[in-house]
């Protein structure tokens, strides 16, 4: 059942003319196009494979992940899959949209810089423009915490949607004093304060990778990449605490994968890809945790106007 008071509601979005991109897939090493197309009201994100021969629906739901080994997976009962989505749902998520057709040609998502910011750019670039029905919000009701060893994701009532984020490497290359960052969601915030942090990995793990033909496209263009003692790349990081801004910058894109942005507070301790879906599906699995509402009384004014 789908709640509503007559305060203030923000109308669903999606953009205002097709756009594409390309870049490199990280683990083919191969050039990937996209396409990004407007969608009808309560379509969702939904991505498309351009290169196959009858290419079918694939719903950016948490419930399509079928593997979340180092990315997020998506995979269609035809047995059609695309990868590495997070960093585009979380550009999807900052800008407010809702409805998106998304061709890719290819069985990932380019890397581009590692980061959001190239997708929001062109996102925007494209325009966005409202719709006549009203958006839909996830309101979550009570705490929702999922666990695995030491690792923690968890939900809370929140009015508006904030995120905090610890990682715990041991490693000298991860300051303690950087292991923690939180923030407040909005488009600004996103933008300013998140969307340009890059993915990591350590030297060795690539070079595994690349010896199993993964990770083929990666490189300190499109990652921070770290040894046992430094980064490794001649820029250095674009902040101090690059590292753990990425992790938050993971779980928004995870997080979207709810069908609906979020009315709650997310904490993670060293979660990652599989803890952030195990949480959706806890939240799911109970009508009590949450229930979806078009809402604006009570949530924070900073949020109110998220995407504008």
């Amino acid at each position: 059942m789908i709640e509503q008071t007559q305060q203030q509601t923000l109308k669903q979005r999606t953009i205002k003319t097709p756009i594409s991109l390309e870049g490199i897939g990280l683990h083919s090493g191969k050039l990937v196009q996209i396409r990004f197309l407007p969608a009808d009201v309560d379509t969702g994100v939904v991505f498309l494979r351009s290169d196959l021969p009858n290419p079918q629906p694939i719903l950016a739901r948490y419930d399509q992940i079928t593997d979340t080994v180092m990315s997020s997976n998506l995979t269609n009962t035809d047995n059609q899959r695309i990868g590495t989505v997070e960093h585009l749902m979380s550009a999807i998520a900052c800008l407010g949209i809702d409805n998106l057709v998304v061709e890719v040609s290819a069985p990932e998502i380019p890397i581009m810089d590692g980061s959001a910011m190239v997708f929001i750019e062109t996102l925007e670039k494209a325009g966005l423009v409202t719709q006549s029905a009203d958006k839909k919000f996830i309101q979550i009701l009570r705490p929702v915490a999922v666990r695995h060893d030491d690792k923690i994701a968890r939900f809370t009532p929140y009015d508006g949607f904030s995120l905090a984020f610890t990682i715990d490497f041991n490693h000298p290359a991860f300051a303690k004093e950087h292991d923690t960052f939180e923030i407040d969601f909005n488009r600004a915030n996103f933008t300013e304060q998140i969307a340009k942090a890059r993915t990591f990995g350590f030297l060795k793990d690539i070079e595994y990778l690349k010896s199993q033909n993964l990770g083929l496209g990666g490189s300190m263009d499109n990652a921070i990449v770290v040894d046992d003692e430094k980064v490794l790349n001649p820029d250095g990081l674009r902040f101090d605490n690059e590292f753990v801004r990425h992790k938050i910058l993971d779980a928004v894109g995870d997080l979207y994968l709810a069908g609906h942005q979020i009315l709650g507070a997310f904490y993670g301790y060293k979660s990652g890809h599989m803890l952030n879906n195990n949480l959706l599906k806890a939240v799911f699995s109970d009508p009590n945790n949450f229930k979806i509402v078009t809402k604006y009384d009570n949530v924070n004014s900073s949020f109110v106007n998220y995407n504008n």
